[in-house]
């Protein structure tokens, strides 16, 4: 896909996708299909199949979708690059409340994110 949209525009969408539960279907419209994805130091996984059988397996856990709050964004479109800054709440499968925080390195190509990193405690 190439688009004139800025990195900033784009960021935003997937934000209102992610702010609206639409988790899986933001995948298949922001990331590449040979984009690499990591947690902090764990081996990255590669292409967005996998990646999408990896959020299945988060979302399995997930018995209802609370909140997300964005703390900060920062986008370079020279270099293709967005970092943003978020927290969430979720009841699991057990019934527990959990609210994770994380920041995540978003690299682009084309208006689709090829590359993320997320770091989080």
């Amino acid at each position: 896909m190439t688009t004139t949209v800025s990195i900033s525009e784009r960021l935003e969408q997937l934000k209102d996708y992610i702010n609206n539960g639409r988790i899986l279907e933001a995948m298949e419209e922001f990331y590449a299909d040979d984009v690499v994805m990591q947690e902090n130091s764990e081996s990255p996984t590669k292409g967005l199949a996998a990646n999408v059988e990896r959020e299945k397996q988060f979302l399995s856990i997930v018995k209802q979708w609370n909140w997300t709050k964005w703390h900060g964004t920062a986008v370079n479109d020279g270099v293709n690059l967005s970092f943003v800054e978020y927290s969430f709440e979720f009841v699991n499968t057990e019934g527990e409340t959990v609210v994770y925080e994380q920041a995540a390195v978003q690299r682009w190509r084309d208006g689709k994110i090829v590359s993320e990193r997320f770091y989080h405690g």
